[in-house]
């Protein structure tokens, strides 16, 4: 792996020092616990939810370490609530280059990582408006599966919903053509907000336009609709048939949007959700990439 210069490495190192300091752990939904020597969250706790060694954090925060990667710094940011100017002076330090709006090291905003730090009995996750994932608690994991590794065109998961057989997978068959037809209307409401300039959502239409004959055809019919609320019905790999209702709360421009699952009333996803909680991800492949 790289390695920064001793001075870049010193200040990246009492940069987190400093943003650690200043966060509380009920503030990322830890416990207080006991003998707390320090203001702050530990160093242990940082790297827990950065998926990061301890002792790898250890000789970031003391200047000595490697060069993080793109998708850890990205991590480092999340995990210590930074904002998007401290998240971009994070990635200078570390040397890497910042990334563009839209892919999956997107800044999440605040608010959104506050609210799904909080959801902790259900399902939920943060997405772009172009339905790149930017960051799932376990319980969506457990539900979808992992999105965290796909890159380019196909962290988006409208893309790769006509372009990857895999990706429908989750859905029972039957389901197949509204889920492409409110994925076309919400892109193009997406895309008519972002402005004509925007080149992420007119390259990600004209790449699409391309690829699949079927959206072709739906984008010709020129349906706009934001998806707010769906009712789905997930096909789990060990749980089986599971209807839920999609819930989305929309950051202020529009950009970003947490997204969570309920059960749907009237079935029984409640406990089949409650059994998903205690399987965990164990059971839920990861992403073809």
């Amino acid at each position: 792996m790289a390695r920064m210069g001793s001075a870049q490495h010193i200040e990246l190192g009492a940069f987190l020092r400093s943003r650690r300091a200043r966060i509380r752990p009920a503030d990322v939904g830890l416990p207080h616990g006991p003998r707390r020597r320090v203001p702050g969250l530990r160093r242990d706790e940082v790297a827990q939810l950065a998926g990061a060694s301890v002792d790898y954090y250890n000789e970031l925060e003391r200047g000595a370490g490697s060069q993080p990667s793109e998708q850890m710094v990205a991590a480092l940011a999340r995990a210590l609530r930074l904002t998007a100017d401290e998240r971009d002076y994070l990635y200078h330090l570390a040397d890497r280059p910042v990334p563009a709006s839209g892919g999956p090291a997107s800044h999440v905003h605040p608010g959104m990582l506050d609210l799904l730090t909080r959801l902790t009995s259900t399902p939920a996750q943060v997405i772009t408006d172009l339905h790149v994932t930017l960051v799932q608690n376990p319980q969506a994991v457990a539900l979808l599966g992992d999105h965290s590794g796909f890159r380019g065109a196909r962290a988006s998961l409208v893309h790769r919903w006509f372009t990857d057989p895999d990706a429908r997978q989750l859905y029972p068959e039957a389901d197949h053509e509204g889920q492409s037809r409110a994925f076309v209307a919400d892109l193009r409401a997406a895309a008519a907000r972002r402005g004509a300039k925007d080149t992420e959502a007119r390259s990600m239409i004209g790449s699409l336009l391309d690829t699949s004959s079927e959206f072709a055809v739906l984008w010709a019919d020129h349906e706009v609709a934001f998806r707010r609320d769906d009712r789905k019905r997930l096909d789990h790999p060990v749980l089986g048939l599971i209807e839920v209702n999609c819930l989305h709360l929309f950051s202020e421009d529009g950009r970003q949007r947490l997204l969570w699952f309920t059960p749907a009333v009237g079935t029984d996803s409640a406990d089949l959700l409650d059994l998903l909680a205690v399987l965990g991800t164990q059971t839920v492949a990861g992403p073809t990439r």
